[in-house]
Order: C-alpha cells, then sequence, then structure tokens
C-alpha cells in the first residue's frame, strides 16, 4: 500500500526510531511490502519507515538505479533490492566524498553531502536472518542517508550552518505544504 510520505518538519523524523523485535516479524511483512510502494511510486531509491509515520529501525533500498555510476561495485551487494532491518553501522572509513542527496521527505532539494566512503554495515533481512556488508562509493553513501533517517537526522543537518540558511526558506515552503506535490505527502500541523 502507498502511504503518504511526511514532510520536513514532521517530529517524526527527528526520533531515533525503535528496534523491531522478533516477535514482530509477522507484522513487518505488510511495512516492507509498504515500504517498496511509497519508495517506487515517488519514484525513490531508498526509504525508512519514518519517513512514512513508523518509529522502526527499517529501511529499503534499490541501488539499480547507479548500476552505471563509476563508484558502483554490485558485488559489495548481498541483493539489488535489499531490506535493512535494525542495521547498524559499526565501521566508516576511507577519505571524505562529497555527492548531491536529495531525500523524499525534502523534495525538489538536493545539496551536496560529505561522507566516508566505506562502511562496514550488520542488519537483519526481511527473513530476520543476520547479515553484515562492507560497501563504499553510492551503496555507502545510500546507506548511510537512509540509516540516519533511522538515527532521526534528514541530511539537511549534514550541511554547513550557511548552506542551511540559504535553505531555510525553501526547508519552511515544504514543512507548510508550499510546494507541488510529484507524490502523496503529509505535512505537520503547527
Amino acid at each position: 500500500m502507498i502511504r503518504p510520505i511526511l514532510a520536513y518538519g514532521d517530529p517524526i523524523l527527528n526520533l531515533k526510531a525503535e528496534k523491531i523485535n522478533f516477535s514482530e516479524s509477522k507484522k513487518i511483512d505488510s511495512l516492507i511490502n509498504d515500504l517498496w510502494d511509497t519508495m517506487y511510486n515517488a519514484k525513490g531509491v531508498g526509504i525508512a519507515a519514518p519517513q512514512i509515520g513508523v518509529s522502526k529501525s527499517i529501511f529499503v533500498a534499490d541501488f539499480t538505479f547507479f548500476e552505471d555510476e563509476d563508484n558502483f561495485n554490485k558485488d559489495e551487494l548481498i541483493n539489488i533490492k535489499q531490506v535493512f532491518i535494525n542495521p547498524k553501522i559499526i565501521k566508516e572509513s576511507g577519505n571524505d566524498f562529497s555527492y548531491s542527496e536529495g531525500c523524499l521527505s525534502i523534495p525538489n532539494v538536493s545539496e551536496e553531502v560529505i561522507r566516508k566512503e566505506r562502511i562496514k554495515i550488520n542488519f537483519l533481512n526481511e527473513k530476520f536472518e543476520p547479515k553484515q556488508m562492507n560497501c563504499s562509493g553510492i551503496i555507502a553513501r545510500v546507506i548511510q542517508h537512509e540509516f540516519d533517517h533511522l538515527q532521526g537526522i534528514l541530511f539537511t543537518e549534514r550541511l554547513s550552518k550557511e548552506k542551511k540558511a540559504m535553505l531555510e526558506s525553501e526547508l519552511k515552503d515544504i514543512s507548510l505544504g508550499k510546494i507541488e506535490l510529484k507524490y502523496e505527502m503529509s505535512f505537520h500541523s503547527n
């Protein structure tokens, strides 16, 4: 089921997501389907549960979009379309690299964000099997961006104060719903 995506300004986006217990595994299947449906409807490459109003530690990502990029290494992936439950980044390494990021909760805004080029991540897949990935480049970046959502961090918080100040009016318009919508969104009323 396609769900509305929470827009910038919704307090759920700033909460640390709760871990998912194994006892919830049966209920997680419908959440996973909703995440995929919502992400594809919005033409995204990744989405975290808090973005659809569920403060649970899960995100999905489809890396197909990046297959032609220079810094894409398919061999690092378990699946090209991956579910990450209770992920934990256990190591960040390599050089800092800058890349233009956008976010389904912050439509029409993209900015250069600096992140580490390599990560090691532990997580559970959709069958609650423990997995580990070592990844780099764009794969690492997408995972770090979605992982941030589970920590209550939006990519705009990784920008310089000057850059964020320049975006202030755009971000306010997004939070108030004063934007042209390309997919269904939910706006927090103050």
